[in-house]
């Protein structure tokens, strides 16, 4: 719970019990977990409205590297067949060819 031990948390009930004293320390506990009770509430909703914009923003990454790799891919294509000399490409044009 928390990442505290039962040594640490029988600790912190022993300082509430002598703060706050029996009568005051059940309302105490109620206060504080109305408090995390809000703060779960409020974490869920800022989550359900952040969650669809990471989802279209990480869409659109997908798209766009996708379109990168493409055209990497056509540039190496276009870099390749530049390079060859016009020998090398009837040989491979040939080779490629029909049987």
């Amino acid at each position: 719970m928390f990442g505290l031990g039962a040594s640490e948390i029988l600790i912190i009930l022993v300082i509430a019990f002598l703060l706050f004293g029996p009568k005051q320390l059940p309302e105490v506990g109620r206060q504080v977990g109305k408090a995390i009770k809000g703060f779960k509430d409020t974490a869920d909703d800022l989550r359900k409205s952040v969650e669809p914009e990471l989802n279209l923003i990480q869409q659109e990454v997908k798209m766009v590297e996708q379109d990168f790799q493409a055209s990497m891919k056509e540039a190496e294509e276009e870099i390749t067949a530049a390079g060859q000399t016009p020998e090398e490409s009837n040989e491979s044009a040939n080779k490629s060819g029909p049987a």
